[in-house]
């Protein structure tokens, strides 16, 4: 190595030392959520400690190291680089293997961020809902202050395989959340400054209590293999890690008050509950069956959910009787894992993604199910929980009777395929104050184990979907409640509401809304269904589908332009072609049967219902958008 590389080095060296916090916030600001953030924070650590590419040579005698204070540019320049191209890695679970005997090690405590308020809250979970080659591309610019060209060829080199889309979904995301970078540069995303909790502690004591006794019975095997006079090794098989996940003693266990104390509410932060949490033979049972079912047991999956065997011990959520059926319900950190051994019959196992869950859409999970009712288990920080009817969207809630182990009175299911749609039996759940000040929300049940989270967006200008509490957003699904028939089974984690256009009827015909209709599954892909709802006759009138997309990123925060068109017919018997667009559209162009244009989010053009038209529309910044078709 020359004195050119030496010199090199050096400068890294002295930059990494200089801009270590700056290196470590943008390291945990790429690294994959699903990590949690006590592993996260021990990650971005390892990883910017690794951050020099090589070692440098040993310095010949009498030479000095270069001056922490000259020129770091370059070796800051280097470092970043690296620190990002190793965060990168980590996507999709992709560890590399040099970091593991580097990222630092703490025994006792979790350590996590100071937690933020509810701008900090909002930005982590749209973090959480892009790749990391969105949040590296979103770090250069608002944390390094990096233009968009210098930005691009860190992607680049990293590997990014598409660092303009990056870009650009960096820049959408920006634009919906005000003060990025001053979000990113509060306590939340500073891994620097960390908070620490003790673990559970019983379990430390008992696991400290097995290490010795482990170390006891090494030490008397080896003594027993020393005497044995061929020195053949004593047979004693090692339990492997499959065989440790199927042990019931090894499950793991939250203490019931730690949801209260730590910033990561989802599943991980549920305690055990119910009166057979302690009982070891039916825990077995469970475990035994998930892993490999009998002849007879029934198998029930969610969209795209795996049902492989548990790889560590998984996390007990519950253990007990429901309706004359023995139920455990399970948590390996992506899914949850219902164990129903109905007395005298076959048991039955249900699987459903829950990764990357949040205060909302890990309020509950259905403990049960019968012949047109369900039972919710509630979430240790849901206080309240009501019922609603969403097609009589002026009618007040009932509240619901709590066992003391969380499980709720049976609440009835959403009208079946084909059954008449009259009402929509939704669960109002209502936070604690001791985690987010009563906030209040609507989960429905499609069918699997987690239900879906209801939102509603009020118009283009709004910030992001809010809850479904006001009139407005209670009489929008009203109107297009039913629709959601159609994703029972499909794995929706949340179905949003998004009144993007209204719109002045043809001869004094009223005012219409034009809502987007997007449900988004655990799995990511989404779909989207555009409905025009003319004045109403009643609050629960449904409003036509005008067109609809599957495996599209329409109607989210990554595809915020949408374009939808519809025949209606006047009072007066004369058929017009609607079409209204989002806020972004600047004007609308039709062709074919029909020809007209307007320099407008919508149109109006007499045309007949059957004639042949093709809508597009021209958005502000010279693209074109292309009308969604039934």
């Amino acid at each position: 190595m020359d004195e050119r590389t030496r010199a090199e080095v050096e400068r890294a060296e002295a930059a990494l030392v200089e801009h270590y916090p700056r290196l470590v916030r943008l390291a945990y600001l790429v690294l994959p959520p699903s990590m949690g953030r006590h592993r996260k924070v021990l990650t971005a650590h390892g990883l910017v400690q690794r951050a020099l590419p090589w070692r440098a040579p040993r310095r010949p005698a009498g030479a000095l190291p270069a001056q922490r204070g000259a020129d770091t540019g370059a070796g800051y320049d280097l470092v970043r680089q690296r620190t990002v191209e190793l965060a990168l890695a980590f996507e999709e679970r992709q560890r590399p293997a040099v970091l593991l005997p580097t990222v630092p090690f703490v025994w006792g405590l979790r350590l996590f961020p100071r937690a933020g308020g509810a701008d900090e809250l909002a930005l982590d979970q749209a973090l959480s809902a892009v790749p990391a080659a969105v949040r590296a591309a979103l770090g250069l610019w608002q944390l390094e202050g990096l233009d968009a060209d210098a930005a691009r060829a860190v992607l680049v080199r990293a590997g990014v395989a598409d660092p303009d889309a990056a870009q650009r979904a960096a820049g959408q995301l920006d634009r919906r959340t005000a003060g990025t970078a001053a979000l990113l540069n509060s306590g939340e995303f500073d891994p620097c400054t960390v908070q620490a909790r003790p673990t559970d502690l019983l379990r430390r004591r008992q696991r400290v209590r097995a290490t010795a006794v482990l170390a006891a019975v090494l030490v008397a095997g080896t003594v027993a293999v020393a005497a044995l006079p061929d020195g053949r090794p004593a047979a004693g098989p090692v339990p492997t890690a499959a065989q440790q996940a199927l042990d019931p003693d090894r499950l793991l266990r939250t203490p019931h008050e730690q949801w209260a104390e730590t910033s990561r509410v989802d599943f991980t932060a549920w305690p055990p509950r119910g009166r057979q949490a302690g009982d070891r033979q039916l825990l077995a049972r469970a475990l035994r069956v998930w892993a490999a079912p009998p002849p007879g047991t029934r198998v029930v999956a969610a969209a795209d959910t795996s049902t492989r065997p548990p790889a560590a011990p998984p996390r007990l959520l519950y253990a007990g009787l429901i309706d004359n059926v023995m139920v455990v319900v399970l948590h390996d950190g992506e899914r949850l894992v219902r164990y129903a051994e109905p007395e005298g019959a076959t048991p039955t196992l249900h699987f459903a993604r829950v990764d990357a869950a949040d205060l909302t859409s890990a309020g509950g999970l259905v403990i049960g199910r019968g012949n047109g009712w369900l039972r919710y288990l509630i979430a240790p920080w849901v206080s309240d929980v009501a019922v609603r009817d969403l097609l009589a969207p002026d009618a007040p809630p009932h509240g619901l009777h709590l066992a003391p182990d969380g499980v709720t009175d049976r609440i009835p299911l959403p009208p079946a395929d084909g059954a008449p749609c009259g009402h929509w039996p939704v669960a109002e759940f209502r936070s604690s104050p001791r985690i987010d000040d009563r906030r209040s929300f609507l989960v429905t049940d499609l069918g699997d184990l987690a239900p879906a989270h209801l939102t509603y967006l009020p118009s283009p200008t709004a910030g992001g979907p809010g809850e479904v509490t006001g009139a407005p957003a209670l009489h929008s699904w009203a109107r297009t409640a039913c629709t959601l028939r159609s994703l029972r089974g499909t794995g929706v984690r949340a179905v949003n509401n998004w009144a993007y256009a209204q719109q002045d009827l043809p001869e004094g015909g009223g005012t219409a809304t034009w809502v987007c209709n997007r449900a988004d599954t655990w799995r990511g892909p989404g779909r989207a269904v555009v409905q025009f709802l003319p004045p109403a006759t009643g609050p629960a009138d449904p409003g036509r589908t005008a067109g609809r997309a599957v495996g599209t990123a329409a109607c989210s925060p990554f595809g915020r332009h949408v374009l939808g068109d519809v025949h209606w017919q006047a009072k007066s018997g004369k058929w017009y072609l609607l079409a209204a667009g989002s806020s972004e559209v600047a004007g609308i162009d039709v062709t074919g049967g029909v020809r007209a244009g307007a320099a407008a989010t919508t149109l109006a053009v007499p045309a007949g219902p059957q004639a042949p038209a093709q809508v597009a529309g021209r958005l502000r910044d010279g693209r074109s958008l292309s009308a969604l078709r039934p």
